[in-house]
């Protein structure tokens, strides 16, 4: 697995070098041209050329870059939203570190709604969540809006160095990051260039004079993102015109408060088919968004001169040079002043909009389907393994709780149940199957990813797991349910006194199946331990057991071989089902450091 990811990550560097030389060339083949034509007839398909390829490029080097971060800071990230604490500030910064790391308001959306779901959070605290998830997304124009366009190559250079001589993984990532860095700044630079000829173009300023209404560039703005689905894109298209003056800071305020609204169709449309849970966290986000734009552009013009007053100055140059020089850092520092104000504003009234959401999007009766569901697994997150495991983990976790309640029916049913409770026991493993089918499915996806070596050994844990529930159904499904019936047509009867003896192992089991999935769902090393030591335990129940069976079988009672055989075939079935459990508990047995093993090898 990891020798095809290396393949493939290496066949993907070699064509991004082709398509960076070709783009080069293509700037470097241009650019002459345009400087020519001034005074004269603009080249427009040469200028589109450098717009949508420098976009592309730009588009392209956000995603290295993100992808880079999601792989060094991926477990970072998710021990961070696991331990998440009900207070909403903490839940902001939370928002604003993910976001910034995943690039994507929207993919931090689609966790959010998976903890509302499974009750991990309130509906309040995710909105918390959002408010910080819109700080986050500032940190792209903060990037963009650094003038290093001369040394975007270079960076290029040393990502593409690190990648291909890096002797550790770790140092393939950050060459990654660097690499997807200067993509990002070598896309700005073909933007801006290709703008250079619009500077004396009349239709072109006067549109944007239009522009510069707060009310056309939000809607223009909002159209554009919600298009191209990426606040990212409209951001380095706003700061390539603003670094050849071609915009005034006001017009790029209004721009990105409008790519603020149009990044919501993205949030919208992954809850589309979801459940109730999710469309409100998608309300509560448009709901915040929309209402911080509604507000803010009253007050663009004392924005603008908050900026202008903290934003560095450019000295020596006058006019549209000025402006040129000055605005992309002034809109940068603007785009974030604006998220982090209305976070820090909205962020008491969370509770608030939690309940518009609520009120807007009411609960309605809920119809279970005839065929069981997966409920955490979400394809949004495949793209981030740590995130996409510790859903399947949640799955699993799930799927433990459909066995436990399996395991707790078997002893009645198998003991003293009639055939009808029999066949109810047997058809709840349906459920478990198809569950397991969709975990199976999901972990597949997930190895189709450019895994780690822990990534990728987590994924064949969980593996194990989701196949050891699996089969721990299929021993009562399958073993216990045909003890059952022929208990019944043999006539059998279980006193009472034996009854309470293989209820008190059967009490063990379940407690031992209990905590290992604990272990697996919490990642919990000393529930996994708790497992580990019960081997004692239940081998004395099982010993004590075993001896009372066999002083029944010398009493003088009818059936008594029979019932002795079906009463040892429980017992033996339970005792299989705590060794699955063992084994389920040992993929989360603590590994020692001197050995690099799990103290409990077997």
């Amino acid at each position: 697995m990891g020798s095809i990811h290396h393949a493939s990550a290496k066949n993907r560097i070699l064509y991004t070098g082709i398509f960076l030389i070709l783009a080069a060339a293509a700037w470097i083949a241009s650019t002459p041209a345009l400087a020519a034509a001034e005074g004269k007839p603009i080249a427009w398909g040469t200028m589109g050329m450098q717009l949508f390829g420098g976009l592309a490029v730009f588009l392209f080097g956000m995603e290295q870059m993100a992808e880079a971060l999601k792989k060094v800071a991926g477990n970072r990230m998710k021990t961070i939203l696991g331990k998440l604490t009900t207070n909403r500030f903490m839940g902001a910064l939370t928002g604003t570190f993910v976001t910034a790391v995943i690039q994507s308001s929207s993919v931090t959306t689609v966790m959010l709604v998976g903890f509302v779901t499974a009750g991990l959070m309130s509906l309040s605290q995710a909105v918390g969540v959002i408010f910080g998830a819109n700080i986050g997304t500032t940190i792209t124009a903060q990037i963009v809006a650094f003038k290093v366009t001369h040394y975007a190559l270079l960076l290029v250079a040393v990502g593409f160095v690190l990648i291909f001589t890096g002797k550790s993984e770790r140092i393939k990532q950050y060459g990654a990051l660097v690499m997807g860095l200067g993509l990002i700044f070598f896309g700005m630079g073909i933007m801006s260039s290709g703008m250079k000829p619009l500077r004396t173009y009349e239709p072109f300023i006067e549109l944007m004079r239009e522009v510069s209404t707060p009310a056309v560039g939000i809607l223009i703005s909002a159209a554009f993102t919600g298009l191209i689905q990426s606040s990212s894109a409209t951001t380095g298209v706003v700061i390539a015109m603003a670094s050849q003056g071609l915009i005034s800071l006001e017009g790029g305020i209004a721009l990105i408060m409008g790519a603020n609204i149009g990044t919501c169709v993205t949030a919208g449309l992954a809850a589309i088919g979801k459940p109730r849970e999710a469309v409100r966290v998608s309300v509560a986000h448009v709901t915040f968004n929309v209402a911080g734009v509604a507000i803010a552009v009253w007050f663009i013009p004392m924005l603008a001169e908050f900026v202008r007053s903290i934003s560095p100055v450019a000295q020596g140059v006058t006019g549209m040079d000025k402006l040129a020089a000055e605005t992309p850092r002034q809109i940068a520092n603007a785009h974030t002043t604006f998220n982090v104000f209305f976070a820090l504003a909205f962020l008491p009234a969370a509770g608030l909009v939690a309940r518009f959401a609520e009120w807007l999007v009411p609960d309605r009766p809920m119809v279970e389907p005839a065929v069981i569901q997966a409920r955490y697994l979400d394809k949004e997150l495949l793209s981030t393994p740590a995130l996409a495991l510790d859903r399947a983990r949640r799955e699993i976790g799930r799927l433990g709780d459909l066995t436990e309640e399996m395991l707790q029916a078997s002893l009645p049913a198998v003991v003293s149940g009639s055939e009808e409770d029999l066949e109810r026991l047997a058809a709840m493993d349906a459920d478990i199957d198809v569950l397991h089918g969709h975990i199976v499915r999901y972990l597949g996806q997930v190895s189709r990813e450019e895994l780690s070596p822990e990534e990728t050994a987590e994924i064949m844990d969980l593996l194990l797991v989701a196949n050891n529930l699996e089969q721990i159904g299929d021993i009562m499904e399958t073993n216990l349910v045909t003890i059952g019936r022929r208990r019944i047509e043999e006539d059998v009867a279980v006193s009472d006194e034996t009854r309470a003896v293989i209820q008190r192992y059967h009490d063990q089991v379940t407690e031992a199946f209990h905590t290992s999935v604990q272990a697996v769902r919490e990642e919990d090393p000393a529930a996994a331990l708790r497992v580990k030591g019960m081997k004692k335990d239940m081998a004395e129940l099982a010993q004590e057991t075993a001896r009372h069976e066999v002083s029944r079988l010398v009493a003088q009672e009818p059936n008594r071989l029979r019932t002795f055989t079906r009463e040892m075939e429980m017992i033996e079935n339970l005792s299989r089902i705590y060794r699955l459990c063992r084994k389920i508990a040992k993929t989360q047995w603590p590994v020692t450091p001197s050995a690099g093993v799990p103290e409990a090898a077997e």
